[in-house]
């Protein structure tokens, strides 16, 4: 009988099925993040807040522009997009987005500071 190069079929399927399982790990890995735009839309935060000026609340650039020197914003902001708030910026109400989850509310705290200066009306 001559000799081949192929592994015996238990062998041939051991390695094959290591393989798959390895792909599909090193896929699972490395799920697509969301960008902080993307969280904002799915999140509806644009229903009240434009990129500029305000709509119900303040756009994200007057956000930004309030507290762009302040180092203790992003956490602040994060717990007010979770938590709510009152009275910052007049009798509107920032209504608890509670669904958010505490990452998500630091990447769209940290994404609505990195706003550029509103222009001037």
């Amino acid at each position: 009988m001559p000799r081949t190069s192929r592994l015996p079929a238990p062998h041939f399927l051991a390695l094959a099925s290591l393989l798959a399982v390895a792909s599909f790990g090193a896929a699972a890995q490395q799920p697509a993040q969301p960008t902080a735009v993307d969280l904002a839309r799915k999140n509806a935060c644009m229903a009240c807040h434009g990129l500029v000026h305000k709509q119900v609340g303040p756009g994200f650039a007057q956000i930004a522009e309030r507290y762009r020197n302040d180092a203790s914003a992003p956490a602040r902001l994060a717990d007010k997009i979770r938590n709510g708030s009152v009275g910052a910026w007049g009798r509107v109400i920032m209504p608890r987005q509670s669904l958010v989850s505490e990452a998500d509310a630091q990447v769209l705290a940290r994404w609505v500071l990195t706003q550029p200066t509103p222009p001037a009306r």
